[in-house]
């Protein structure tokens, strides 16, 4: 049997949580959830700002209407829009506003992943980038109060970012490609 277009986004977005994000432990918060099969992971190929922000509204709405123990936490996986991410950061500025005239501030975080993730103040080529690149644009809708609940809970916090950084810098270029190889395909 033929393996669908969205069962192939789905597979590399699965193979990127298990070996980068949960794998690597860049976000030591994301294993029970995808463990206890909580975690949302759709596909669209949408391309349209407008489609994607309707897209996101009926996620965050869906969210609202389920128990954490239902869904924990969406991920759209948007594998044809934004390949310029630029302009998939200018799209995260309007989503932060749609939350907030939709009355979602304070309740859902969008966090975001793309394949040219670029992080304020670093040069593309900088290693700390690659602990938000993923093989799609990907918008991560986050319930604030499991958050909060999964950062008190952790020893540090605010040492992740700089945890992250410390192992791929020592990693060699060999194994930054061999991890990241949806990147160099």
């Amino acid at each position: 049997m033929m393996e669908s277009v969205q069962e192939t986004y789905q597979e590399k977005v699965i193979h990127w949580l298990t070996t980068i994000v949960i794998g690597l432990n860049f976000c030591p918060f994301a294993r029970k959830p995808f463990e206890s099969d909580l975690v949302r992971i759709i596909c669209e190929e949408v391309t349209e700002e407008d489609a994607i922000l309707e897209l996101v509204l009926a996620e965050l709405i869906k969210l609202e209407e389920s128990k954490a123990s239902e869904i924990e936490t969406t991920l759209i996986v948007l594998p044809k829009a934004f390949p310029d991410f630029n302009d998939f950061n200018s799209l995260l500025f309007v989503l932060n506003n749609v939350l907030e005239l939709e009355g979602f501030e304070g309740v859902f975080q969008i966090a975001s992943f793309h394949p040219a993730y670029q992080f304020a103040g670093t040069d593309v080529t900088d290693v700390e980038n690659y602990t938000n690149r993923a093989p799609y644009p990907i918008l991560h809708l986050l319930r604030e109060d499991s958050l909060t609940q999964a950062l008190e809970q952790h020893p540090d916090p605010d040492g992740i970012p700089d945890n992250n950084i410390t192992k791929l810098q020592s990693f060699s270029t060999t194994q930054i490609k061999d991890y990241f190889s949806y990147l160099y395909t």
